[in-house]
């Protein structure tokens, strides 16, 4: 038994005629979102580098907008029941050749169908919770990018960081006058040590050298 007619499908219909492409390279679009819910055949469409995706993109939004504004259906809750591409005229051109001969050019073109239609309840409840799971996906990576960025910090947390700061501060204040003061004391311990040392020479010096006087005095009396 053979499917319903393309005129006879149910659901909401977008018609494009006689665009100036051959069927055959819509068809190879259009086979990518046939069967997927609205958004994610927008999605395929806007990756998508054949120069039929912006095109049928159009025709996709145009069937939603039919659906949402003539059926009354909501946009987030249709996917695309049939899509495919019907041969339109075909414009002969010749092109010169050689030996007097003329060769043939063939421009084609196409009309492009979009139907839309609305998803049985198992499959909205499927959606449903993919989409949901999806979000919270996304929000814990946000989250988490969040946290490693460093937000700023709460209000009501702002005064206790600020006094473990002065705190903290503080502190190592205390820590390092200590320091300096203890690297004072020794420095100047040792000042002192240098100066009896300095001295104790000075006098041992002194010594020989009153010595050695005094034997010339006797000497020369």
């Amino acid at each position: 038994m053979t499917g319903p007619k393309t005129n006879e499908r149910p659901g909401t219909r977008a018609t494009l005629k006689g665009f100036h492409m051959s069927a055959s390279k819509a068809r190879v679009v259009l086979n990518l979102i046939r069967g997927e819910d609205v958004k994610f055949a927008q999605e395929i469409l806007a990756d998508t580098a054949r120069e039929a995706a912006g095109v049928i993109s159009k025709v996709l939004a145009s069937a939603v907008a039919n659906a949402v504004n003539n059926d009354g259906l909501v946009a987030e809750e249709l996917y695309v029941s049939a899509a495919y591409a019907d041969e339109g005229i075909t414009m002969k051109r010749f092109t010169p050749r050689a030996r007097g001969r003329a060769g043939a050019i063939r421009k084609r073109s196409c009309h492009i169908t979009v139907i839309v239609s609305r998803m049985d309840e198992d499959r909205l409840e499927l959606l449903r919770i993919a989409r949901a799971a999806s979000a919270t996906a996304s929000r814990a990576r946000r989250v988490a990018s969040s946290r490693r960025k460093g937000d700023p910090v709460p209000a009501a947390q702002y005064e206790e960081v600020v006094a473990e700061d002065v705190t903290t501060n503080v502190e190592t204040v205390e820590v390092e006058t200590t320091e300096t003061t203890e690297t004072t004391t020794a420095v100047e311990a040792t000042d002192a040590e240098v100066t009896d040392e300095v001295a104790v020479e000075a006098v041992n010096e002194e010594a020989p050298t009153e010595a050695a006087s005094a034997e010339t005095t006797e000497e020369t009396n």
